[in-house]
């Protein structure tokens, strides 16, 4: 089984965790998270950031690790600026015709629909560098709605 480096998950400090769709993921060994602003992140060297705006994440992109930014999008703007500066570390985004069966209710997001839920973006990533995705929807209220839209 190949060895890939670690998924980090920055998460807010005041993301609801009662509605979080990565909650249940905390104990895999394959993810770490970090809470902004309080945790220190391991050097970045290596680690793609998955976000709207970047280049198509692809099979290539194995050997890198993952960095999802996990909040609001209110939030996650004011995370991505705390990142050390870009050219660190490269940016992928997921293919656009995916769109989320989260339930959302933010007016601030120019492309709700796009903007998938982080477990949602955690597995179409993993799927597209061929990692393994067992256990990952395991806790997700709308699994069955993603699933059935891919």
């Amino acid at each position: 089984m190949p060895i890939y480096s670690k998924t980090i998950i920055l998460r807010h400090r005041r993301e609801n965790l009662k509605k979080c769709s990565l909650r249940g993921l905390e104990e895999r060994p394959d993810i770490d998270f970090y809470t902004y602003p309080m945790d220190m992140l391991p050097p970045l060297s290596g680690y793609l950031l998955l976000t709207l705006d970047a280049p198509p994440l692809s099979r290539e992109d194995n050997e890198h690790g993952l960095l999802i930014i996990d909040g609001t999008w209110r939030y996650a703007e004011r995370m991505l600026r705390m990142l050390p500066k870009p050219h660190l570390f490269a940016r992928r985004s997921l293919p656009a015709h995916f769109q989320t069966a989260y339930p959302r209710r933010q007016e601030d997001c120019a492309e709700p629909a796009r903007g998938l839920a982080s477990v949602e973006a955690l597995y179409l990533a993993y799927t597209i560098l061929d990692r393994p995705v067992h256990g990952l929807l395991d806790h997700y209220h709308w699994k069955q709605t993603f699933l059935s839209s891919l």
